[in-house]
């Protein structure tokens, strides 16, 4: 962006802070530059974020843009959370403040508010109107991230009715592979009810190769295109886990019963089947339709004693004489993916507890991956790069997940991140696969992995969908793209929709199809909103949970450094909290250019960095978490 030509006419889109102010984000087409201009309160009063506007910006002297004469051009937005205030008698709604920082006339729509009511409303042309009041004893905080990302929460009749009616879709055979005497199982958590992949092993024959079969739900069998089914899941296109609340993708009647796995029933599939020979190479792939039946349901922890300790437990006696030949073929795989480099994906996970009476927070669980996790894991990923390949090989359009490898700049900073941690990492001014592996390899099991790894991920950036082929940096992978999870991401049905089209005879697919990748665009945008969903009710729930330790002490590490002061993660907690930069001693501090240290005059904070902190407040609407250097 030239900062050089101001002030300047633009079109972008709005920020909104919790302290009143906020920001237009502007990007320049064709250009990886992203311009920020300043938005004071009272120009910002009749916009939410989200909103479209045109505006003049204005550079200042110490190169900063400020915006003014703001013009509203487009509001996705159509839903806000707020609660009623009362001013005048006239009920006003204080919407969330990071959707706007003013409060909006209240249209009522003839129901009786009272201040303090929690409700969310449409917008409607300079007001906001009653849709619902959220009840005594409901979580405002799930409502207010619902509304606040443009999720939904319901289905159209027309959607329920359709998903009702896929039940008449028959089990029959016809032309399709019949699994249903092959020993398979599905391995989840108990609580989850989408199952949608199961897997099979034919044992090796006398070349040493053993078959690997990965079934997955034929959800493109029941959800046609151009259904008000489609249009749904197209929309949402990815399901949500907000803690204590799943926002499915598709209707329950579907993704939970007629199209889950379920133990002892028939269900329609895509199977792609792996040939692995003994160094762990799939050398060959077939996908074909198939009928499949379940015969065992597992869950990871006894997966993960079988695997362990060799426990066999009651549930898994009918494919007891397969399992052995699941633990080989995920040492195989593991043998050539540590061979060619990338990292693990699995990694521990903070879960939240409740109530089952009340729906109260009761508690803070930090869950590691078992050797169960690390299994499926990698026959998903073999799976996923095997149509990858599959369908690049017949020249049909995928929507692939392409995961770039990180600039020179960006392995700076990993090289200091390593080193203030107290690892060595030396990846030189290039970071390869292999090298990634070896510092992964480093970190697995130290007392601060899990912080070390939320730097790393953030570090590596973010993966994406697009239709152009291309390579998966941190899997190490050629190729990659999704295929395992159609109940619940609409990528994977896109990938099914093409690939049963080719399987029935289909021949006129168009190279990187604009339309696919139009498609990839919309479900990036809808991918980032479920992901920032899913982290604001995460840090809400996480402020709720620590409001009952102010003032206890924990050991943590810095994981980034912002203007605003230091961001902490405590260790064993997975919980993250700020160390206000007006709250150290020794300042004033500022970032360094990388924002990877926090610079004063008396001493520097560097991201890795150990530290022991205190928890002073919390805020649970802003999910926010305050701490102090204890010493």
């Amino acid at each position: 962006m030239d900062t050089s030509v101001s002030p300047r006419s633009v079109t972008g889109r709005l920020d909104v802070h919790p302290r009143g102010f906020g920001f237009l984000t502007v990007q320049t087409p064709g250009s990886p530059e992203v311009l920020s201009a300043f938005v004071p309160p009272p120009d910002l009063n009749p916009y939410f974020a989200g909103d479209v506007v045109t505006a003049t910006v204005t550079a200042g002297a110490d190169g900063r843009w400020s915006a003014s004469q703001l013009s509203l051009v487009e509001r996705p937005r159509t839903q806000v959370y707020g609660e009623v205030v009362l001013r005048k008698g006239a009920p006003l709604l204080r919407v969330d403040r990071e959707v706007a920082n003013a409060d909006w006339v209240l249209d009522p729509a003839g129901a009786q508010v009272q201040a303090g009511d929690a409700v969310v409303a449409r917008i409607d042309e300079g007001k906001v109107v009653l849709l619902y009041r959220v009840e005594a004893g409901e979580d405002r905080s799930l409502e207010r991230v619902i509304a606040r990302h443009g999720l939904r929460k319901d289905f159209s009749e027309e959607a329920v009715e359709e998903a009702r009616g896929a039940r008449a879709v028959p089990h029959a055979v016809g032309a399709r592979r019949d699994l249903r005497d092959v020993p398979t199982v599905t391995v989840d958590a108990p609580s989850t009810r989408d199952i949608d992949d199961a897997i099979s092993v034919l044992p090796a024959g006398p070349d040493g190769a053993l078959r690997l079969l990965v079934s997955i739900a034929d959800v493109g069998e029941y959800v046609k295109q151009g259904t008000a089914l489609d249009a749904e899941a197209r929309e949402r296109a990815t399901s949500v886990y907000l803690a204590g609340r799943v926002l499915p993708m598709l209707p329950e009647a579907l993704s939970s019963h007629w199209l889950s796995l379920v133990q002892g029933e028939e269900r329609l599939c895509l199977t792609v089947e792996l040939r692995i020979d003994p160094q762990g190479r799939v050398t060959a792939a077939d996908v074909y339709e198939s009928v499949i039946r379940s015969w065992a349901r597992l869950n990871y922890d006894e997966v993960a004693a079988f695997l362990d300790r060799g426990e066999v437990s009651a549930p898994m006696e009918p494919v007891r004489e397969v399992m052995p030949w699941f633990r080989l073929a995920a040492a195989r795989l593991a043998v050539a993916r540590a061979a060619r480099g990338g990292m693990e994906f699995a990694r521990d996970e903070a879960r939240f507890t409740f109530d089952q009476a009340t729906g109260e927070l009761s508690g803070l669980v930090s869950e590691k991956p078992t050797s169960a996790h690390a299994m499926i894991e990698r026959f998903m990923v073999a799976a996923n790069e095997a149509i990858a390949g599959w369908m690049l090989a017949r020249g049909l359009p995928g929507v692939y997940r392409v995961h770039e490898q990180p600039d020179p700049l960006r392995v700076a900073d990993l090289n200091a991140f390593a080193e203030t941690s107290g690892f060595a990492a030396g990846f030189g001014r290039e970071l390869t696969p292999l090298a990634l592996a070896a510092f992964d390899r480093q970190i697995a099991g130290a007392v601060a992995e899990p912080a070390l790894r939320s730097v790393l991920r953030r570090s590596l950036g973010p993966s994406r969908y697009t239709v152009k082929p291309g390579p998966h940096f941190g899997l190490a992978a050629p190729l990659y793209l999704h295929f395992t999870s159609p109940i619940r991401r609409y990528a994977d049905l896109a990938v099914h929709r093409t690939l049963k089209g080719y399987l029935q005879g289909r021949r006129d697919f168009v190279d990187e199809d604009p339309g696919m990748e139009a498609l990839a665009v919309h479900i990036n945008a809808k991918a980032r909103a479920s992901t920032r969903a899913e982290n604001d009710r995460h840090r809400e729930l996480e402020a709720r949970w620590m409001a009952g330790h102010v003032g206890k002490q924990f050991p943590a590490r810095v994981t980034r450094v912002r203007p605003f002061g230091l961001v902490a993660q405590l260790d064993g907690m997975l919980v993250e909290g700020v160390v206000p930069t007006d709250a150290l001693s020794g300042g004033p501090f500022r970032p360094d250019a990388r924002e990877l240290s926090l610079v004063g005059k008396e001493r520097t904070f560097t991201v890795g960095m150990p530290v022991t902190v205190k928890v002073t407040s919390t805020d649970e609407q802003l999910g926010r978490i305050e701490l102090a250097l204890a010493r």
